[in-house]
């Protein structure tokens, strides 16, 4: 029986020390302990460069060097000598630890791939962008709006050190540079003392990992804090208190990025206020800042009570077009990358055609509030692919992601979610790059372990969700029909008496017994076609030449309505739905055809959310279906 026991013990402890939590995300490096690494010089950045290395680089002798007569950027340089040896070299201490770190994710990938030896390495890499941010919607009571990972790891006046070194470390890894450290509906209080001081203790461990801190601010922070009696911009007393808590911020982190403003859409203060403008507002923030080398991200989603009537996505272009040479040279417009709310699927924002005398930079969503949240396995590389392929990324000064990140243990509540942060940092620093790659390297990374090599399939799904969730919740150009608050689940046509009609999914599908779609046309719709540059302005415009991907964003089409494939626009929306539910339903069969591949937890903790996806897209197919087929049976019985 003693034996039994033992033995029993033995397996739990086996099984213990196997489990697999998901925490260590892409970074998961055998420690080695044989390489000899060398620096010509010393910094921390250098020094966490030289520490990963010497711990997990197989046995190699590896030379880290500065090198000024590189490009003054925070790119790096790898070679290989005549006797194989490895030289990282980079003009900044940073461009060391991002070539140590793509070292090692290249030494991870061949072993993944059964090779022995390291792929070539390209000659010189830099980021593509110098602004590559994530922006976390993070609270100060430790709630994240948007949030499906748990609590924030910032606990204020209880800092977990270790973990924000753990997190400073994976954004290293990806090159991601600046981290926002709180909600766009900030409150004022972050900019308390005592707060500040945290953020300085924040900044103090993110700064060796080559990040920047920025923050969230409420435009009436002074007013709200009882030192002003307005919050003008216009107002002297006003700009001096910015200038002097620009001074207060400085004093206690010197690298400090700047602010991130959203102002005067969805209730938050702002310049409109007092009747000024958005570059008024705007330019009294950036002054403050300019002396220290600050910039102020003001986003571009406004929606306010000076447009009523006003179709919600043309209110962007039409606050900011006339603002057009009015904005400080430290400013820069931060915008969604398309003109309503992080959808499934919309069109670019216009607004990266109509603005070009101020930079701009794209925020894209990299926690799924409307694609099925922590719950759903959705990849969006495919969707920033998407978007770079209308907007050029030459038009843009910067990218920032609105962060997935929380206290799970594997850091994004599903652990196909992490594959968007990974994501995310690769398109931040290189947006060219093929959504397909990423996620081959990301499988690779997160799931090989040096006996498999037959996991290309997940790339396949991974590339698939995206289109599949479209076409489970509002495909050909369906938007915005969401439950309402939380935006989970169906609710096509909803209205409620306490919610704003911009905001309810009937303003947005428009399904009656003649069709459905927004009209957004020119001729009989809001003219939002117009906001377009050519040859998309004409393309949206008419009912033959637009997408079908977007054509009820665009039109609102007869139920009845032939499209190209011969059939009508009822019967592709049935098809449409069906293919979302089927390729779940593939899903499901290839991940559990893949169980002797995976490690036991995360096998089971995934099925689980695959599950939990196809019930909720059969939820979405038959909800949409049942509403919107009762208009078409009638449209065709009239």
């Amino acid at each position: 029986m003693k034996k039994i026991l033992l033995s029993l013990f033995a397996m739990m402890l086996a099984m213990s020390a196997a489990a697999e939590d998901g925490h260590q995300l892409w970074l998961r490096y055998d420690t080695l302990n044989q390489a000899k690494v060398s620096a010509n010089r010393h910094s921390p950045t250098i020094d966490i460069a030289v520490n990963e290395l010497k711990t997990f680089a197989s046995g190699q002798q590896i030379t880290l060097k500065i090198d000024r007569s590189l490009p003054d950027d925070e790119g790096f340089k790898l070679q290989t000598d005549s006797k194989q040896r490895i030289v990282i070299s980079a003009r900044r201490d940073i461009g060391l630890l991002y070539g140590a770190y793509s070292l090692l994710e290249r030494q991870h990938l061949s072993a993944a791939n059964g090779q022995c030896q390291l792929s070539s390495v390209p000659a010189r890499n830099a980021p593509y962008y110098n602004l590559r941010l994530l922006n976390h919607w993070d609270n100060l009571d430790g709630s994240i709006e948007r949030g499906y990972a748990g609590e924030s790891i910032f606990e204020w006046f209880h800092l977990d050190k270790n973990l924000i070194k753990e997190y400073a470390r994976a954004n290293a890894s990806i090159g991601i540079n600046g981290s926002v450290l709180n909600n766009v509906n900030a409150s004022p209080k972050i900019l308390t003392a005592d707060y500040l001081n945290e953020i300085k203790t924040i900044a103090d461990i993110l700064r060796p990992y080559g990040i920047r801190v920025y923050l969230s601010i409420n435009f009436a922070s002074p007013m709200a804090l009882g030192d002003t009696s307005t919050a003008d911009p216009l107002d002297s007393g006003v700009a001096a208190w910015w200038k002097k808590k620009a001074d207060e911020i400085y004093r206690l982190i010197p690298d400090f990025g700047g602010f991130l403003v959203k102002a005067n859409s969805e209730g938050q203060p702002g310049p409109g206020d007092y009747h000024r403008t958005h570059a008024e507002g705007a330019n009294m923030l950036a002054d403050a800042l300019q002396p220290h080398g600050g910039i102020v991200m003001w986003r571009c989603f406004v929606y306010a009570t000076n447009h009523v009537g006003e179709d919600r996505v043309m209110q962007a272009v039409s606050e900011f077009k006339p603002l057009e040479g009015q904005f400080r040279s430290n400013v820069i417009l931060q915008t969604k990358n398309g003109p309503l709310d992080f959808q499934p699927r919309e069109p670019y924002s216009p607004i990266f055609d109509q603005i070009k005398l101020t930079p701009n930079m794209v925020e894209l969503q990299i926690t799924q509030e409307y694609l099925g949240q922590s719950r759903h396995l959705v990849y969006l590389g495919p969707l920033w692919q998407e978007f770079f392929s209308f907007v050029n990324p030459k038009s843009l000064r910067g990218i920032a992601g609105v962060a997935n990140i929380g206290k799970d243990r594997n850091w994004c509540g599903h652990h196909f979610s992490q594959a968007n942060w990974y994501a995310f940092g690769r398109l931040a620093w290189n947006p060219f790059e093929e959504s397909e790659d990423i996620a081959r390297d990301w499988v690779a990374l997160t799931f090989a372990n040096g006996k498999q090599t037959n996991l290309d399939v997940l790339v396949t799904l991974m590339q698939n969700s995206r289109e599949a969730c479209v076409n489970y919740m509002m495909p050909l150009g369906l938007h915005h029909i969401f439950e309402f608050d939380h935006h989970y689940g169906p609710c096509p046509g909803g209205t409620r008496p306490d919610v704003p009609t911009v905001w309810c999914p009937a303003h947005y599908d428009q399904a009656d017994s003649l069709g459905v779609g927004f009209d957004r046309t020119t001729t009989t719709g809001t003219g939002a076609t117009a906001q377009y540059r050519e040859p998309y302005a004409q393309m949206y415009n008419s009912l033959e030449t637009c997408p079908e991907e977007l054509l009820l964003w665009f039109h609102h089409v007869p139920w009845t309505y032939r499209m190209k494939n011969g059939q009508t626009l009822w019967q592709n929306l049935q098809a449409k739905y069906n293919e979302g539910v089927g390729e779940v339903d593939r899903m499901i069969y290839i991940w559990q055809q893949l169980r002797p591949q995976i490690d036991d937890q995360r096998w089971r903790e995934v099925n689980d959310r695959l599950q939990h996806q196809l019930e909720n897209a059969r939820e979405w197919r038959n909800v949409c279906l049942d509403y919107y087929g009762s208009f078409a049976e009638k449209s065709a019985k009239e």
